[in-house]
Parts: structure tokens; sequence; C-alpha cells
């Protein structure tokens, strides 16, 4: 019987955090402390003794158990501060576990953060043989691959310039291309992909399906969107408080993700923001007016988006975009026919919904912005996936003669749904092209 490519053993990975009590530091005791640097261990003692310095463990990562057959996808799952880059750095050989082993039979590549193992000050063309030597390929293998790399990123224009010019975006091209094609045993790649834009999102998905079913390899894939997930991973481990919660069939997990209770789930995914205002919450309600995961194929849904602003601003409008593993499909823009409220200030509820859907039965991921309009306050907010909800439902739900009409359902065409806008004080409104 073939062994396991990847193993781990009751692993848990261990902080200390200290937490200090008392008031700020001055320059002028940084300074003084530094000349009594005889008596700082004494000085640490008696501030624990006293209370003023207490420090407290913290398990990113505990008790983790499971096993990896060669040629599986895994996803990861769980939300903000669960453990999933923890782990991810544990199994990248990164980091040591504080507890347990691991056992990696084939050569690691990983994809964690954005420019990790790019030097700053050297070209593209450079990094591409710096970052390929420290993923362990021969000069010579780097040689052989470039041109295909390099194709693949689609930043052949900038390759002889150096990466601290470069965006977020291509960064993540450039890094993701190196490592695709660097022919790992096993592969993975963390949620740095949603820096990407949707079409590249869409071909580093394509590349990871055919790196598994055409060539065999295994793939770990964390991410926050949920369709990614299930179109990619068909076996699925839910982390929750750096423990596993549950592990099984994808769709499975994550409809039990999904609907597990939000109380609390405080946490949004990061939102792109400035002091003036913030998202606080994003709920997805059906056509009786619940929150819900779930909708059926052709139900109206509303996203409902609870916002802070501290202070009034003017003229700022607000934009949803629902997407599945393939991109963008549709959305709404409050910019179309100046739909913009006068005035947002405090707490407040901005609600879309969408009128006439037939979506196919998977998981889709809403996200979410809010810029001025005035060009004044200069805002400017954005949360990508800041939450889910799945389609449940049969063949006999579509009336297309028991076949879903995958042509109609075309990803590479974004999808017009008729939508509208109910503002804080309970005006509808509703773009003129709707009105018709």
């Amino acid at each position: 019987m073939e062994k396991p490519i990847i193993e781990v053993k009751n692993i848990g990975k261990k902080y200390n955090i200290t937490h200090h009590k008392g008031g700020y530091v001055t320059l002028r005791e940084v300074i003084t402390n530094n000349l009594r640097e005889p008596f700082k261990f004494a000085k640490s003692k008696v501030k624990k003794m006293i209370g003023m310095d207490v420090k407290e463990e913290f398990w990113a990562v505990k008790n983790v158990n499971f096993t990896v057959k060669k040629g599986e996808v895994i996803g990861i799952i769980g939300r903000n501060g669960s453990g999933k880059s923890t782990l991810l750095k544990i199994l990248s050989q990164i980091t040591p576990p504080a507890t347990g082993e691991i056992i990696l039979r084939g050569r690691v590549g990983s994809l964690l953060e954005v420019g990790t193992g790019f030097h700053p000050e050297l070209t593209g063309r450079e990094n591409i043989f710096l970052n390929g030597a420290i993923l362990g390929m021969k000069h010579e293998e780097i040689a052989r691959k470039f041109d295909k790399i390099v194709e693949f990123s689609g930043v052949e224009k900038f390759l002889d310039t150096p990466v601290k010019h470069y965006s977020s975006g291509m960064y993540v091209r450039l890094a993701f291309s190196v490592a695709a094609h660097m022919e790992p045993d096993i592969l993975i790649v963390d949620e740095v992909l949603a820096v990407g834009d949707a079409e590249f999102q869409k071909k580093c998905l394509g590349k990871m399906e055919e790196i598994t079913q055409n060539e065999g390899r295994t793939i770990i894939f964390v991410s926050h969107n949920m369709s990614a997930i299930q179109s990619l991973c068909k076996k699925c481990i839910w982390l929750e408080n750096g423990s596993i919660k549950n592990i099984g069939d994808s769709d499975k997990i994550i409809t039990e993700y999904l609907n597990a209770p939000t109380s609390k789930d405080i946490s949004l995914p990061p939102q792109k923001s400035n002091d003036i205002f913030e998202f606080k919450k994003i709920i997805v309600k059906n056509s009786e007016g619940k929150s819900t995961h779930k909708l059926r194929p052709k139900e109206p849904f509303t996203v409902e988006v609870h916002y802070h602003s501290k202070k009034a601003i003017t003229k700022p409008f607000f934009w949803i975009d629902i997407s599945s593993a393939y991109g963008h499909l549709f959305g709404a823009s409050m910019i179309f026919d100046n739909l913009c409220p006068e005035t947002i200030d405090g707490d407040g509820v901005i609600s879309c919904r969408f009128l006439d859907t037939i979506l196919l039965p998977q998981t889709y991921s809403v996200s979410i912005r809010a810029v001025s309009n005035n060009g004044v306050d200069r805002l400017t907010n954005a949360m990508i996936g800041a939450t889910s909800f799945q389609v449940i439902g049969t063949s006999k739900d579509y009336d297309m003669n028991g076949v879903f009409a995958e042509k109609y359902f075309n990803h590479d065409t974004p999808l017009i749904v008729p939508y509208e806008w109910i503002y804080s004080n309970g005006k509808v409104v509703k773009p003129s092209w709707q009105k018709k």
C-alpha cells in the first residue's frame, strides 16, 4: 500500500504573548534604561512579580492530525485567526512545530505571501532565477522553463524592471508562475491569490487543476472563496481556534461551515479602509427576509451591508460583486444613474435586492466596495470575499428538460441581473434601464 505523501501527527505551534500594564515609554526612559543595562534582568523579574509584565501562552495550532494521498487536492477553510496560515508555514517548513511531527514524501513548493523569496532591487528576470533556486530548482531547470514562466505570468513587458516597482498583483503573478512551473510534488497555496484579478485567479485555478489531473501532483489550498475551494478540492479541512473542527467531503464541510452560528463571527475579511468609514457586517437574506447561507436556484435575495461612518459623507456609492470560482458573474453599482444617497453618517444599512437570478448549485462569494463620489472625503473601502452563500437545487428546479443549460451559464460573460437598492431610510431606487 502506497504511503501518504503528507502525514501530520499531532502538531502544534505555541507563541508567548506579553501583556504590559502601565503607560507609554518616553525617549528619555529608553536612554536611561540603556545606561542601566546591568539591572535590566532584575527589573523584568520585579515587573512579573508585581503583575506589570504578564506572559500568556497562545496556541495558534494545536493537536492537528491528517494525512494526504498523492494527487489529492485539499482545501483548508476557517475564519480569520483560525490557524490556517500558521499551518501552511509549518507544512512549508518555514517555521517548526512546537509539538508533533510532519512527514513529507516529495518536493514542496509554496506561495504564502506576496514577494516571498523576491529581492526588491533585482529585476523580474533575476528574481525568477533567485526564487526558483530558493524553491529548489537547478539553474538549468529554471533556464529551460524560463519562457513558459514569463508567458504565464504576463509580466514580460516589465521583466527587466526592479520588482520594487511592481504592483502586488504583478508580484503574485510572477511568484505563482515560478512555483507552479517548478513541478513540485506538493504545492501549497495561501489566500495570496486573492490579490490577483479575476482573470488571473481563473488562470491559476486552471493551472492547479492541470497539475493535479494531468501530472498527479498534490495541492494544499487555503482560501476564503468557498466557490474556488468547492471547484478545486474534493476534500476539505475546517479549522477553528487552531484545531480541526471537521474534515471530509468539500460540499458537506462547506455547507456546515456556512451554516455555523455566526454570533462569534465578529471578524470580517481584511478590508482596505481608512479612519472615517468601516463595514461592520454583511448579511445575505432570502426572499422571506431571513438571514441565510443557502438559496434556491431561482430565489431573489438581498445583500445587506451594515456600516459605520465617523463623519457625514455626501454622495457615496456602493458596489456589490457576486462571483463564482470562475470569476465575476454579476453585481450592482450605485454610480449608474447617480443612485448614490445624499449623505451617510454614523451607523447605517444599505441593501441591494437581486430580483431575477438563475444560479447553478455551487458556492458564490460576495465582495463589496464603498467609494466617495465627491472627490473630497477620499472614502475607499473594499472587502473581497466578505461573505458567501450556496445555491442548493436539482435539475427539476430549472425547467430545462432535466438538463443544466451550461451554455446559458457562460462564466466568461458576466450576467445582467435586475436589482434595486434600499437606503437606510427605506427608500427604494432602481437603475433607469430597469424602469422600462
